[in-house]
């Protein structure tokens, strides 16, 4: 929506930014400043300021800059319009009135998140009933608790084709509101509108406010065609731009900084019932642009945690070259990779939470990752083998579109390449190469050298030394480097 002019100067002056960032940064009053550690990265010492005067924050180490409302936003993953919505209310400004047009959408908008939240209602009360009981059997064999299903909002869709459409009709709904939010399906063909998820776990899918917008359903039957089945799109419903339980994870990720990215639901409500609180999903897809950047704006590396097996790697692999473009100074991806065959229900329940912390705590960086990943099956056995590796590395280092953070992976990938072409204590050219470097002390004589050193007289303990002898022996040993081009004349003599 659009602001009329004036609107956000007022609300920015009668918002001091030191009062918001206060409520989650210990700052301390310097000069007409205040100073504290960056909330945007990791820091010991203070390089954040706040200066309400000019009305924005910044931090000298990351760069991190803005007004109040973009810190808002920042630090509780909203949108423009919820961030100034909030300040509103906390500076008891009136919203400014909208369009007619934009008036009605919110109001349609808001009428159909009611229908959703209906469903919602509805689907959890079936998992309590006679007809949810193999729903409940499998939640229970799952181990979640009573208070974790209330926490998330789990149901159950019953067989038949209209039994939700039958409850909701009868609250006043119309056909055209289960369409549209995609709760039902109008055939192709003509005739009535029926059930878009039957006999499965149902799982509420929540907007950052909290507002039911979609769902995913767990099929309960082997028979079903597909085990998991999302919400479409909809007017309410982006795939691409939603997490699943960002809502409840947004504090947790930002209170202990550490965002887990798990595959799917179940994986998320397994996480958080055994304590880590921040995690959340892609509903069926790889991440996209959208949902980094929404994980970037709650924590500066998310921890994407993968199965083992060789879908796990794949998936794995999407995502870094999904994130390759996206990179920023200080904003990154990490991977905890499972033990192959185990989700994190699995890990969590055979070595307890404490092992998966550990996993998390022991992630590998992206950077880490793309190497793994450019070695794999790499063969440097030919010099122009090795080219195309280095060119492949450098590709894909190239998809960075951040110049600062392109030109360190390069260098990083320069350097990394140069140590698996030449191997520690090898040069990189000369008549030297694979004999030492130049560093006084670290130098040893090649193997031939020694050969023949060992075999000529001079190197016999018993043998009469003239001068002249001596001489070339301690000139050697001085000048080691000599042999190279003397090996066959020190060798022969007598």
């Amino acid at each position: 929506m659009a602001f009329p002019p004036g609107f956000l100067d007022e609300l920015r002056a009668r918002v001091p930014v030191s009062e918001v960032v206060g409520r989650s940064v210990k700052l301390a009053k310097k000069g007409r400043e205040y100073e504290g550690l960056c909330p945007f990265h990791n820091e010991k010492t203070p390089s954040f300021t706040v200066n309400d005067d000019k009305a924005f924050y910044h931090c000298f180490g990351c760069g991190a800059h803005g007004d109040v409302i973009r810190f808002v936003r920042e630090t509780q993953n909203l949108g423009f319009v919820d961030a100034v919505e909030q300040l509103a209310r906390e500076a008891g400004l009136q919203m400014p009135e909208q369009s007619a047009h934009d008036v009605q959408k919110e109001a349609q908008s808001r009428r159909l998140t009611d229908l959703m939240q209906d469903a919602a209602t509805w689907f959890a009360a079936r998992l309590q009933d006679h007809s949810g009981q193999a729903a409940a059997d499998y939640v229970s064999k799952r181990g979640l608790t009573a208070q974790t299903i209330a926490q998330f909002g789990l149901g159950f869709a019953p067989d038949g084709r209209q039994r939700l459409r039958q409850a909701m009709t009868s609250k006043g709904w119309k056909d055209s509101d289960l369409v549209e939010t995609g709760l039902a399906i109008l055939p192709e063909g003509g005739g009535e509108p029926y059930d878009r998820f039957r006999d499965r776990l149902m799982f509420p899918i929540r907007d950052s406010k909290g507002r039911v917008i979609a769902f995913g359903g767990r099929a309960l039957s082997s028979k079903a065609k597909a085990k998991y089945l999302n919400s479409p799109e909809t007017t309410l419903f982006h795939k691409g731009r939603t997490l699943y339980n960002l809502d409840l994870a947004r504090k947790p990720a930002y209170d202990t900084s550490r965002l887990i990215v798990a595959e799917g639901y179940m994986d998320v409500i397994a996480l958080s019932q055994a304590g880590f609180a921040g995690a959340v999903a892609p509903l069926g897809t790889a991440l996209t642009p959208e949902q980094i950047t929404l994980l970037w704006r709650m924590v500066d590396e998310p921890i994407l945690c993968f199965d083992g097996d060789k879908a796990g790697k794949r998936a794995a692999q999407r995502a870094l070259e999904r994130a390759l473009p996206l990179l920023k100074a200080g904003k990154s991806l990490r991977f905890a990779m499972l033990p192959d065959g185990q989700d994190p229900d699995d890990l969590i329940k055979q070595s307890g939470a404490s092992e998966m912390g550990a996993l998390l705590e022991n992630s590998q960086s992206l950077s880490s990752l793309l190497w793994d990943t450019l070695l794999e099956n790499a063969d440097i056995s030919t010099p122009e083998r090795r080219a195309a590796l280095q060119k492949t590395a450098m590709n894909m280092a190239g998809e960075i579109e951040d110049q600062s953070v392109r030109a360190f992976y390069q260098s990083d990938l320069r350097a990394k390449l140069k140590a698996l072409f030449y191997p520690a204590g090898q040069s990189t050219g000369g008549t030297q190469r694979g004999y030492g470097n130049n560093r006084r002390g670290s130098w040893a004589p090649p193997p031939r050298a020694s050969q023949f050193l060992k075999s000529s007289a001079l190197a016999r303990s018993d043998s009469p030394h003239s001068a002249s002898e001596l001489i070339i022996l301690v000139t050697v040993l001085n000048h080691p480097r000599l042999l190279f081009s003397h090996l066959e004349t020190l060798a022969n003599l007598n």
